[in-house]
This record gives C-alpha cells, structure tokens and sequence, in this order.
C-alpha cells in the first residue's frame, strides 16, 4: 500500500509547499482546506501538484474547527486511500483584528483558537487512534505527525495575542502527543516557521522587506513555502525517527540572540 500524508491546509500558501516536496518523493496526498472543491484556484492548484506526483492528489473541502467536518474527512480520506501515513497539521488563520491585548475580543479569540489549536488537537487524536488500531492489527507500517506551528509561539506580538497563544499551544500539543504515543513507536514532530512568504503575508510584505534587509534574518531572505516542505519530507522519510517531540526552526536564523 502507498503511504498516504493528510496535509491541512494543503492547497496553498506552506501547505502547498509541503505537498509539492511530498509529491516528489512518491507519496500519496488526501489535501483539505476550507475552500469547496469547485473553487478554480483550488482545482488549478491540485493540478500542478498532480503533475509532480506519481500518485494520487486528492482535495477535501473541510472545516477543521467543526467535529463533523474532521469525521467526515477521516471517513471519505480512509476510504480513498485506506489509511493516513503521516498527518500534517498545517492549516491556520492569522487573527482577523490586530488588535491590542487591552482590546482583544472574546469573539475574535475563539474562533482563531478553534481552528489554530481545537482542530488540529482533535485531529491528531482522531488520527493516531487509526494509527494504534492499524498497529494492534499487526500492520509495520511506520506513522507519524507534524505540527506547523510559529516562531510566534515563543516571540510576543501584543497586537495579535490570541494568535501566539495558539501557536504556544501547539507547541505544548507536540509534547503531549509525543509523549502519548511513543510507546506506539509514533513519532511527533514540530516545524516552527519564520517570515515565510505566503498569500497570508502579502499585506505586511514591505515591512518585512525592510526588516530582513536590515537584518531580521541572518539569512538575508524570506522564506518560502518549499524550505518547509524538505524539513517535513525528512520527516516523512524517517530520517529523524529516534528524534521525537524535537521542534525545527525554519527560521533563516532570525531566533539566533546576537549582540
């Protein structure tokens, strides 16, 4: 049987960088987004990772922070491709109001943390109880997951709080279930981005410009979404695989103290 990764939000923006280096290495990929399968850039998108792919490319349209919407994937994901090698939590939403802690909203609060940390926590969960019954069942096949989380879950950014909590959350997520599940021999691992450029930084693009330029990154570029995607091929290969719980920075160096 192929090995299949589930990428959330794998249609665009890192999550397309991910399936793109997945699909070169011969895997199978269930993407899911929000978006409806009809949505052309969707279409389009799926197309041009399908060209790289030897296997199938297929596109779910799910909404991660509703319990019916990850059963539904879990179910329709199975039975195309009958199981979930790798699961990459990758999908996430920028706060919707930069706003001020003093000025934050309840609102704004819980429907970022929903889809940031609930959805993929529940996800995982949904996920590795497959994994464990596949492994009880006698199949040696190898499992694993990979949180894409933030810098911002240890960088303050006052103006967008409830997105570094999430982030911050995430990353305690990638401790627990490394915990949990390695008596299962299922690694968990997590990637931690920096300045990448994507769709979601395109409104901020000329103040990072400037502030890379100036030396933000010692790498003195943005990060695109590929620079991703080859950490989590490693991963997926099992490069890595008596390494769990660790976390990456994908960063161009910017969390290195200078003075």
């Amino acid at each position: 049987m192929n090995k299949t990764a589930l990428i959330t939000g794998g249609a665009r923006g890192i999550g397309r960088g991910i399936a793109e280096c997945l699909a070169q290495e011969g895997w199978s990929l269930a993407l899911c987004g929000s978006k409806p399968t009809s949505d052309e850039n969707v279409q389009k998108s799926v197309a041009e990772i399908q060209s790289l792919a030897t296997q199938p490319v297929r596109y779910y349209s799910c909404n991660i922070s509703s319990t019916e919407a990850r059963a539904t994937l879990l179910d329709d994901v199975y039975r195309d491709f009958g199981q979930v090698s790798l699961l990459v939590n990758n999908a996430g939403v920028g706060a919707r109001v930069r706003a001020d802690l003093l000025d934050m909203s309840e609102e704004n609060y819980d429907w970022l943390m929903k889809i940031n940390l609930q959805g993929p926590f529940f996800l995982t969960q949904a996920v590795a109880r497959r994994m464990i019954a596949q492994k009880n069942a006698g199949d040696e096949a190898d499992f694993a997951v990979v949180n894409i989380s933030s810098i911002s879950s240890t960088v303050a950014s006052v103006s967008r709080g409830e997105y570094c909590l999430s982030k911050a959350g995430v990353s305690m997520a990638t401790r627990l279930w490394a915990t949990r599940l390695a008596e299962f021999d299922i690694p968990v691992y997590e990637i931690r981005p920096g300045i990448i450029k994507t769709d979601m930084t395109t409104a901020v693009a000329e103040k990072y410009d400037r502030l890379i330029a100036e030396g933000l990154t010692l790498q003195r570029r943005w990060g695109v979404p590929q620079d991703i995607g080859r950490v989590v091929a490693m991963m997926a290969r099992g490069d890595i695989r008596y390494s769990t719980g660790q976390v990456i920075n994908v960063d161009g160096g910017m969390l290195i103290e200078r003075l």
